[in-house]
C-alpha cells in the first residue's frame, strides 16, 4: 500500500531507516512540538511525482523542504537560504549527490 504521493512502503522504510537527518541541512529530526521545522517531510529530490524510487525520496527538514518548494534543485542550491546555511553540491548526504550526478528517471 502506497501513501498519499505514492510512495511505496517499502521505499518508505528503506528511506526511513536511510535518512536520520535532513538530507540538505544535516539536522537531526525531532518529533519535538516546539520545533516543528526540524521535523522530518517527504522530499522529491527531482520535483517529478512520477519518480517514488529509492534514489529520489529522501527526509528533509520541514524547513528545507518548505525553502525549497517547487524549485529545480541545482537553482534552489544557489539561493540564499542555502547559501546562509552552507548548504551546497558538496555537503549535502549522499542520495542528493548521487541525484545530481546521475539524475534518476521515470521507470
Amino acid at each position: 500500500m502506497a501513501n498519499r504521493w505514492g510512495i511505496s512502503i517499502e521505499v518508505e522504510n528503506r528511506v526511513i531507516e536511510r535518512d536520520v537527518n535532513c538530507v540538505y541541512c544535516g539536522v537531526s529530526f525531532t518529533q519535538d512540538e516546539i520545533s516543528r521545522k526540524m521535523q522530518p517531510s517527504w522530499e522529491h529530490i527531482l520535483n517529478d511525482i512520477r519518480l517514488n524510487g529509492i534514489d529520489n525520496i529522501a527526509l528533509c527538514c520541514i524547513s528545507c523542504n518548505a525553502s525549497k518548494g517547487a524549485k529545480r534543485l541545482e537553482d534552489w542550491l544557489k539561493s540564499d537560504y542555502c547559501r546562509k546555511r552552507g548548504i551546497t553540491e558538496d555537503s549535502v548526504a549522499g542520495v542528493v549527490k548521487r541525484a545530481i550526478m546521475n539524475p534518476p528517471y521515470e521507470r
